[in-house]
C-alpha cells in the first residue's frame, strides 16, 4: 500500500513512490528501450495521450508526487493538461519540476545535441517563469539540475540569493545531483544557507543497487532535515529484464533468482530495495508504459531483508564504472 510522507523540512506531502518524467515528455531519452516504449510513434499528441494513460495509473495506484524539468521536452506541458484535465485540486498533488538545462533536441531522436546545462542566474530566471507559466500554483519544489561542484552553482551568491528569495516567498528549494562526485556536493549543498536559514529542503540523488555511493551523506541529509528523493533506481533500464547486455549475464542471473524466489520481477526487486533505504521518502518510478508502471509499484509488496541485501551487495559498481557505463548509453 503506498505510504504518504513528509518531505523533510519542505512539509510537503508525497508519496513514497514518485512518477518521474524525463522519459514521457520528449522522443529521445537514454533509457534501455525507450524506443520500444514509445513504439516508435514520436507525435505529440500521440505522446501526450500516451503521458496521461501513465499519468492516471500513477493516481490510481497512490501517486501523488510528480517530477518534471525544463528539459524533458513537453513534460511539464503534458504534466499540465492532465492537471487540468482531471481537474485534480493543488492541495492533493506535490509537483516538482528543475531549471539548469535547456531542451534543444527539437523533438528529434537522433539530435546531436539533447540538452544545454547553463546554471546561470539568467537561466534561472527564464526557466522559472517558463515553470510558473504552465505549472502555476501547482509548483510546490523547483530544484537546481544536476548541481555539480565543477558548475559552480553553489558558489554563485546571485543565483542562490535569488533562490533564497524564491523560498522566503513560499517555494521549496532542492536540487538533484549527478555523477561520481554526488556525496561531495551534497556535503557542500548542506553547507549553503541563505539569509540565515538553510536553502535546500530536498535532495534528488541516483541510488541503486548498482551505485551506493551517496548513501552515508542521504543519511546525514535525511538526519538534517532535508527530503531525500531517489531518482534511476533501476538505472536507466540496466535493472530490468530488457538488460540483454552480455557483459551484465552474471548479475542478471543473480537478480532472476532473487526475484523469482520472491515472485517478482527485477524491476520491482530493485525499486524495493530503496523504498527499504531508512532515509528514502519518495522512489522514483521513470515508467514510460502503463504495464511497467504497475510492475513498479509491484515493489511495495516485496519483503526486504537483510539477507537480501547482503546476497546483492555484489553488484554494486565503483562510481566511476557506473557514471562511465551511463554516459556510455545511447540515445534511442
Amino acid at each position: 500500500m503506498m505510504e504518504m510522507r513528509t518531505l523533510g523540512r519542505t512539509g510537503l506531502r508525497v508519496s513514497s513512490i514518485g512518477l518521474g518524467l524525463a522519459a514521457l515528455g520528449r522522443p529521445g531519452y537514454i533509457n534501455v528501450g525507450h524506443e520500444d516504449d514509445l513504439s516508435k510513434t514520436y507525435d505529440i499528441a500521440t505522446m501526450e495521450s500516451q503521458a496521461h494513460s501513465v499519468l492516471d495509473a500513477a493516481w490510481d495506484a497512490g501517486i501523488r508526487y510528480y517530477d518534471a524539468a525544463r528539459s524533458y521536452g513537453r513534460a511539464e506541458v503534458f504534466l499540465a493538461s492532465w492537471l487540468h484535465k482531471r481537474m485534480i485540486p493543488s492541495r492533493d498533488v506535490t509537483i516538482g519540476s528543475k531549471w539548469g538545462y535547456t531542451y534543444t533536441a527539437n523533438w528529434q531522436v537522433s539530435a546531436e545535441v539533447h540538452e544545454v546545462k547553463d546554471h546561470s542566474l539568467l537561466v534561472l530566471r527564464r526557466q522559472r517563469q517558463e515553470s510558473d507559466s504552465l505549472l502555476g500554483g501547482y509548483l510546490n519544489l523547483y530544484q537546481i539540475h544536476s548541481a555539480t561542484l565543477a558548475s559552480g552553482v553553489l558558489e554563485n551568491q546571485d543565483v542562490l540569493a535569488q533562490l533564497g528569495a524564491y523560498r522566503d516567498a513560499g517555494l521549496s528549494i532542492g536540487l538533484s545531483l549527478s555523477g561520481a562526485k554526488q556525496a561531495e556536493t551534497l556535503r557542500r549543498a548542506l553547507d549553503v544557507s541563505v539569509n540565515g536559514l538553510p536553502l535546500f529542503g530536498a535532495v534528488q540523488a541516483t541510488w541503486n543497487l548498482l551505485e551506493h555511493s551517496a548513501g552515508s551523506v542521504l543519511q546525514e541529509a535525511h538526519d538534517a532535515g532535508v527530503g531525500v528523493i531517489v531518482k534511476e533506481a533501476l538505472a536507466n533500464g540496466r535493472l530490468t529484464a530488457r538488460n540483454d547486455d552480455p557483459a551484465f549475464a552474471i548479475q542478471r542471473t543473480l537478480l532472476e533468482s532473487m526475484a523469482t524466489g520472491l515472485h517478482t520481477t527485477i524491476d520491482a526487486l530493485a525499486l524495493a530495495a530503496v523504498l527499504a533505504q531508512p532515509w528514502a521518502d519518495v522512489v522514483l518510478s521513470g515508467a514510460a508504459r502503463v504495464e511497467h508502471l504497475h510492475s513498479n509499484v509491484a515493489a511495495l509488496s516485496v519483503a526486504w531483508t537483510d539477507e537480501l541485501a547482503e546476497s546483492l551487495a555484489g553488484l554494486a559498481e565503483t562510481p566511476e564504472v557506473y557514471w562511465a557505463t551511463r554516459s556510455a548509453m545511447a540515445w534511442n
